[in-house]
């Protein structure tokens, strides 16, 4: 009684803090796409699994995962992204692969986490079983979800420090919510979980980028022709990916250095967030290096010059024409983002010291496969020696993917979890 009573008022306020939100929200660049989805529930129908993938990384995880599901009896299938990339991915990837065909397949934006809204969506839906993606923890979804009898599984499952931290804060919420089991991609992980979540069973697996990454590649074959047409063969390309606010300063100078010391290049800018294109075309002005918008280049490139890259969906595919590739987040403790994907095109890959949200990969990759750096003039001094000394890129590829395929298995550890209780 006392637990339903505290739950009750936390959510009631918790209602009125998304109601204050909501207005601000819906003039938000990145939330306007789908907003009406995101808030009115009467597009929902009945599912049998629901698979929550927050942004563009989740979402190549749940494209993974429902690619290989191999279900004995029809199954309704419903996949819920919150941004445009993770949109997006979900749509390019699911619809044109032949799916199996005991599968039906339903593509939605995720609703708010605002109680009315998510009670609403939890039951229409009303799903047997939901899959929770790396670090989607929301107290309204998982509050409602249990009620509804619902199976919680968060797979593929990590935590970083910060945010533990963060949820102690409120330890007595998340007692109330546990999943009913987290499959960890690591101990660290794993035991981060436990101290957040005290009665859920918590398991390790391998992790699904493993699995997913090379198949990603191999499927963007026409994109792959398109942008080969435009990339130059004589001169080498440097990918410098998923370049965050806070370290633009410092990439801009990595930026200005390798172009001075190694003019004869061609060097393509990925910010990590579309939005960021404008504030990057001001740096490039202002720092008075030239620059080519991606989306303004037909004819093939030819000589030095540096490409702002702003169409979506293309990074992966760039990397397998990089001699060497700079992976941003890492600069300043932002995370990191995935140092394998351009390891595994045979490109000398670059990370620097962050990169909390990989240490799943890093036991032994940064050894052998990735280049690991603490500061932007080391970075820097990495890039150029790479350029001026290219390597075996068959030898540096195939030891990338003897590294992947030594750590499989986590798909199909978390759909042996998820169907057994779907079977009972």
């Amino acid at each position: 009684m006392t637990k339903e009573f505290f739950i009750l008022n936390f959510f009631r306020l918790y209602n009125i803090l998304w109601a204050l939100v909501l207005p601000f929200l819906a003039k938000h660049n990145r939330l306007k796409p789908g907003f009406s989805k995101r808030v009115h529930m009467r597009h929902h129908r009945k599912a049998d699994i629901w698979i929550q993938a927050a942004s563009a990384g989740e979402a190549y995880l749940a494209v993974h995962l429902i690619k290989t599901l191999v279900p004995e009896k029809p199954t309704k299938i419903l996949a819920t992204t919150i941004t445009r990339q993770g949109m997006d991915i979900l749509k390019s990837q699911l619809t044109r692969t032949r799916l199996h065909p005991l599968i039906q397949l339903k593509i939605e934006w995720s609703p708010f986490d605002k109680p009315s809204i998510i009670k609403q969506a939890v039951h229409i839906i009303h799903p047997e079983i939901m899959i929770l993606l790396e670090t989607e923890i929301w107290p309204a979804l998982l509050w409602y979800l249990k009620r509804n009898r619902t199976r919680i599984y968060i797979v593929n499952a990590r935590l970083s420090a910060k945010s533990v931290s963060q949820y102690q804060k409120s330890i007595f919420l998340w007692k109330h919510l546990a999943p009913d089991m987290i499959l960890a991609t690591s101990d660290l992980y794993a035991d981060r979980y436990r101290q957040i979540f005290k009665t859920a069973r918590v398991h390790t697996m391998a992790n699904i980028k493993f699995e997913s990454m090379d198949s990603d590649l191999q499927d963007n074959t026409d994109a792959c022709k398109q942008i080969e047409h435009l990339l130059p063969k004589s001169l080498p390309l440097t990918v410098l990916a998923s370049i965050r606010k806070p370290e633009e300063k410092d990439v801009l100078k990595i930026l200005k250095a390798i172009t001075t010391e190694y003019p004869d290049q061609v060097v393509a800018v990925f910010p990590r967030h579309m939005h960021r294109i404008c504030a990057w075309e001001n740096h490039l002005k202002r720092h008075k290096l030239n620059y080519r918008l991606k989306s303004c280049i037909s004819d093939p490139v030819k000589t030095p010059q540096i490409i702002l890259w702003d169409t979506f969906g293309e990074l992966k595919t760039v990397y397998s024409f990089a001699r060497v590739v700079f992976v941003g987040a890492s600069l300043k403790p932002l995370g990191g983002q995935n140092f394998i994907e351009p390891a595994v095109t045979g490109a000398v890959t670059i990370t620097g010291p962050y990169y909390d949200d990989f240490a799943w990969a890093s036991d032994t990759i940064t050894e052998h496969i990735v280049i690991q750096k603490a500061t932007w003039t080391q970075v820097k001094k990495a890039i150029v020696t790479a350029l001026e000394n290219p390597c075996d890129r068959s030898w540096k590829k195939q030891k990338a993917f003897d590294y992947i395929l030594s750590r499989r298995g986590g798909t199909r550890t978390a759909w042996q979890k998820i169907l057994k209780a779907f079977d009972e």
